[in-house]
């Protein structure tokens, strides 16, 4: 009993948060935006008409592309093991959790008039600001995800399946297509509703990559209370968004029951060592072919940020490294470099604290009683990751800009805001980890006398240590890469890196930024070198 009261002490305060922070926001906004005036205005404007088909068709767009991209990597990480492999797949993985302006950035410094590629080929393809740009700039962006669920389905693919097949005389693609693809259609169709959430709610790479003529509902949504100050218009862009969003949600939590159901297999295959015979033929030039395809869409990006940082008119240089550890006042973001590096690594660590710690009691709740409407729990508890960073921002400016709740421009809020768009990525790796511990093991332990509190400290919390790291390193990174909702509600002496870089793109100066890029870089490298020492998955 005393272990149980414990957990309901400590279930109350991570309740309290998200209805505090996250549905007493997005309830403001809904009674904002859920008039009939407001809503028919929008839906009435052939621009608004637009964006909202845009934003649909730039996501299905996004999705097919990352697919194309990240299967075939999903197969070669699924079935072979090379010298590296798990340091390329912590690489493969910064994309995901790097701010999405740097992404742009790295656009940029390829594909802009005087990028990398256009200076080799001597003209513009004219990748930048159009569709394109946001298309594989997605793909760029969630090619981890595809790559990191459907190959961990794969490796735990029953072989005998497709000895039984081979022996009935299916042989290759027939093979692949009758037996394969249907045991691996959960982890596609969950990592594609995924990569179709984070493409539909995508902020900062149509922001910089689209322009006004491939906005998305998130930009129409920023312009109008940002710039134009129409706060009626965004809140009914907002309600339009979140109907669409929670339906997509809704969808994923559905793909995510049947892949984790899937992911439960206990057969894991041995990946095979890829040698130099398997570079002939056919099957080496698809292998060289795709691995210069990742190279330029995936790592190029990240190398040419890399470079740009140490360089300065053609020459090598230190110098915006340097600017990283300045404190003399910067006109361009309203503080100094040094404290916002500062600031973006207190947010960071405070936001794994508050984040671990609500999916832990969130997800002890949901494993461990028998709640009424415990689905109703589960989908409501998971909500924050289908809603926009932007709309955040928008609800926090709603509900804290007057007593007595006064918190606008408070650093406090900006942790809030960075804890309700992370822990839904804690609570699914620290979940996952307690669903792998056997109800037997802590029933054992409480046979020889241990309280269900004990029980939980000495049995299952240090079988589900890897999955609490996981989950604390993925929020690590969202806080750091975050832009939407803190650009919303910061003050300038509170300035995060993603901030800057942003402010530093603004006034085209990319070295610097290139250099808090790569700071960020380095740092999600460690994170995700850790994941896989682990050997968890987020998700």
């Amino acid at each position: 009993m005393v272990g149980r009261r414990f957990w309901v002490l400590l279930l109350l305060p991570s309740l309290l948060f998200l209805v505090l922070f996250f549905y007493y926001p997005i309830a403001l906004i809904l009674l904002d935006g859920l008039s009939w005036g407001s809503l028919s205005s929008v839906l009435a404007n052939p621009y608004y008409r637009h964006v909202i088909l845009f934003t649909i068709e730039q996501a299905i767009g996004s999705t097919v592309l990352t697919l194309l991209l990240g299967l075939p990597g999903a197969y070669l990480f699924a079935k072979y093991d090379f010298p590296g492999k798990r340091f390329l797949k912590a690489l493969l993985t910064v994309p995901f959790v790097m701010p999405s302006i740097m992404v742009a950035l790295g656009f940029i410094l390829l594909f802009g008039r005087s990028g990398f590629i256009t200076s080799l080929l001597g003209r513009d393809l004219g990748v930048l600001y159009s569709w394109k740009a946001i298309l594989l700039a997605h793909a760029f962006y969630n090619f981890p995800v595809v790559v990191r669920m459907v190959s961990s389905l794969w490796a735990r693919i029953n072989p005998h399946y497709e000895e039984a097949a081979e022996s009935l005389g299916a042989r290759g693609f027939t093979l692949f297509r009758r037996v394969t693809l249907p045991m691996l259609y959960p982890a596609i169709f969950a990592s594609s509703m995924l990569t179709f959430i984070f493409s539909f709610l995508s902020f900062a790479i149509p922001l910089i990559l689209g322009g006004y003529r491939y906005g998305t509902i998130e930009v129409a949504i920023f312009t109008s209370i940002m710039t134009l100050l129409d706060f009626r218009t965004g809140a009914a862009l907002a309600v339009l968004q979140m109907g669409l969003s929670f339906t997509f949600m809704y969808l994923y939590l559905k793909s995510l029951d049947a892949y984790s159901k899937a992911e439960e297999q206990r057969v894991l295959q041995r990946p095979r060592k890829l040698t130099l015979s398997d570079f002939r033929g056919l099957k080496g030039a698809g292998i060289v072919l795709y691995s210069l395809i990742v190279f330029l869409f995936i790592l190029a990006p990240l190398l040419a940020v890399f470079y740009d940082s140490l360089t300065s008119s053609g020459h090598f240089t230190l110098k915006w490294y340097r600017h990283l550890f300045e404190s003399s006042y910067n006109p361009i973001f309203g503080s100094d470099s040094l404290h916002a590096v500062i600031w973006t690594f207190v947010f960071g660590f405070s936001t794994v604290l508050l984040a671990t710690m609500i999916a832990l009691t969130m997800s002890y709740a949901s494993r461990r009683w028998d709640l009424p409407g415990k689905i109703i729990f589960d989908v409501l508890a998971t909500l924050p990751l289908g809603s926009s960073a932007i709309i955040i921002g928008l609800g926090y400016i709603k509900a804290f800009h007057r007593p007595p709740l006064l918190l606008l421009g408070s650093p406090f809020l900006i942790i809030a805001a960075h804890t309700t768009i992370a822990y839904p990525f804690a609570l699914r790796a620290v979940s996952a980890a307690l669903k792998k511990v056997r109800p037997s093991l802590r029933e054992a332990a409480m046979s020889l006398g241990a309280s269900d509190l004990l029980a939980f400290l000495k049995v299952e919390l240090p079988l589900a240590f890897g999955g609490i790291v996981v989950g604390a390193v993925f929020s690590f990174a969202m806080s750091v890469a975050e832009l939407g909702a803190t650009y919303m509600i910061y003050q300038p002496k509170y300035t995060t890196v993603t901030i800057a870089i942003y402010r530093y793109l603004g006034s085209r100066q990319f070295g610097p930024a290139s250099a808090m890029a790569v700071v960020l870089m380095l740092v999600s490298m460690a994170g995700f070198l850790v994941i896989e020492r682990t050997g968890e998955e987020v998700w």
